[in-house]
């Protein structure tokens, strides 16, 4: 399924953004990328020490991946897994771009469930409050719950994707 739109899997950290993007992206038979991925090592850094960033960290960031997001439209489009967390962090990322956001809602209580049994990430869950004090739940965007299984979720969003 070709669309030539990039789909950004989008929440809080521990969502299931990484896992899901994966899915959908073998389901639309696009590439996946994670938005992690082209975080600046400072940011990294940052975060690894239980330092949250601020906007001004976020923004060349943010730059880089609707920079990357025009390169994938302009073959298939992709799926993406990026926090997201503000409205003007998602403009800046579609900027001018066909971009469908995809909004993992999860409860504080799921999340800290689930980081207490990640491993090997570098964000720690002294971070949870801060991603949803950042939070700004998307008003145009496919949401779906995230203590859904994988299964439901990706057939969901499919369906949603579809439908459109």
């Amino acid at each position: 399924m070709s669309s030539k739109t990039t789909y950004v899997v989008m929440g809080v950290t521990g969502c299931g953004k990484s896992t899901i993007g994966r899915l959908l992206g073998k389901k639309l038979e696009v590439p996946f990328f994670d938005g992690d991925d082209y975080h600046p090592d400072a940011n990294v850094q940052k975060m690894s020490s239980g330092i949250p960033l601020i906007d001004e960290d976020r923004f060349p960031w943010l730059k880089i991946l609707n920079s990357e997001i025009s390169k994938w439209n302009s073959n298939n489009g992709a799926t993406l897994a990026c926090s997201a967390l503000k409205e003007d962090y998602r403009k800046i990322i579609s900027n001018d771009e066909n971009v469908q956001f995809i909004y993992l809602n999860s409860s504080k209580e799921l999340i800290k469930r689930r980081l207490s049994s990640r491993q090997n990430h570098f964000m720690p869950s002294s971070l949870i409050d801060s991603q949803f004090d950042t939070l700004e739940e998307p008003e145009d965007a496919i949401w779906v719950d995230a203590s859904l299984s994988e299964q439901e979720i990706v057939d969901f969003i499919f369906n949603k994707i579809v439908a459109k």
